[in-house]
């Protein structure tokens, strides 16, 4: 069943949408992480503009991770000072993303500077993820036990200035870091097209030491506040968000992730982290691939900074 993709401008199979988005979904339940840094670059493989992809997907990864974070809240289990810190400066950095992206797209490098960005970004995380799961099953095998720190032991960051309390999180911290934390991940957020729940959990746990109950939901709060403000910056300012993408691609993401959930449990932690990091990494590498080979059609128009 073919449809019309009004913005994308091309045709596609309804099923083939919501298969990618059942993909990720069941992925992202799988992993405990949003799938914008997947969907993506699926999109983008199939032949989704990328200037599409990236705008479309931000309203999906607001409908994915609404439902979570709610679900963490009614538990008890948002930081919404912490959050606010986070959505203000997340929020700040979207906005540089999204006029970095307008001028991108309008100089014509968009996609050569998303590819770079993907391959750097998923290549260095996936690398590290997959070093920390090896040796933590390698431990396990041995019947090493590996005492974790605690989450209320300091860094050097929290001896910075500007401290502030984070009751609910039992934190006394400089707020330069949380403020940081959230420029950087608004901004690579939405010129990606990437929720960047895959940065900010390790962020909070491993530099700002928040504790693992208040980790997820502070994060998911994080994304749906600022994802949804990339949603309304892409539509206004660069107008490549396409609706009917966007619902296709949540229905199958809806559906999947409540399968990814259930299979989860039968894993542990470290299995997990170790399968995220071979499919963060295979990303990657087909990112790499792209930039090096010869595409198929080396010669192609298009119209550059045409009107809006």
């Amino acid at each position: 069943m073919q449809i019309y993709l009004p913005i994308a401008e091309l045709s596609v199979n309804l099923f083939f949408l919501v298969g990618i988005g059942g993909a990720v979904g069941f992925l992202s339940g799988l992993f405990g992480v949003g799938g914008g840094f997947l969907l993506t670059p699926l999109l983008i493989f199939s032949g989704v503009p990328t200037s599409v992809a990236v705008a479309s997907v931000t309203g999906q990864v607001v409908a994915a991770s609404t439902s979570g974070a709610l679900s963490h809240y009614r538990r008890g289990g948002v930081d919404l000072h912490l959050a606010m810190y986070l959505v203000i400066s997340g929020i700040l950095g979207a906005f540089g993303g999204v006029a970095a992206f307008d001028l991108l797209r309008d100089a014509g490098q968009l996609d050569f500077v998303i590819s770079i960005g993907f391959l750097v970004l998923l290549g260095s995380v996936g690398i590290l993820m997959l070093q920390e799961s090896v040796r933590a099953l390698l431990k396990h095998r041995q019947g090493i036990v590996v005492r974790e720190r605690l989450p209320n032991q300091h860094t050097w960051m929290h001896g910075l200035p500007m401290r502030v309390r984070f009751k609910k999180s039992r934190l006394y911290i400089s707020v330069l870091p949380v403020l940081a934390i959230g420029l950087f991940i608004g901004f690579v957020g939405s010129l990606l097209g990437i929720g960047g729940g895959f940065i900010m959990v390790p962020a909070l746990v491993y530099l700002l030491r928040v504790p693992g109950n208040m980790v997820i939901g502070t994060s998911l709060a994080q994304v749906v506040a600022m994802m949804a403000a990339t949603t309304i910056l892409h539509a206004i300012q660069s107008q490549s968000v396409d609706i009917l993408l966007a619902f296709s691609l949540m229905v199958g993401g809806t559906a999947g992730a409540q399968f990814g959930a259930a299979a989860g449990k039968h894993l542990r932690g470290e299995q997990l982290r170790g399968l995220l990091a071979l499919l963060v990494l295979a990303v990657a590498i087909r990112f790499g691939l792209g930039l090096v080979l010869t595409p198929d059609d080396p010669f192609s128009m298009t119209v550059i900074g045409g009107a809006r």
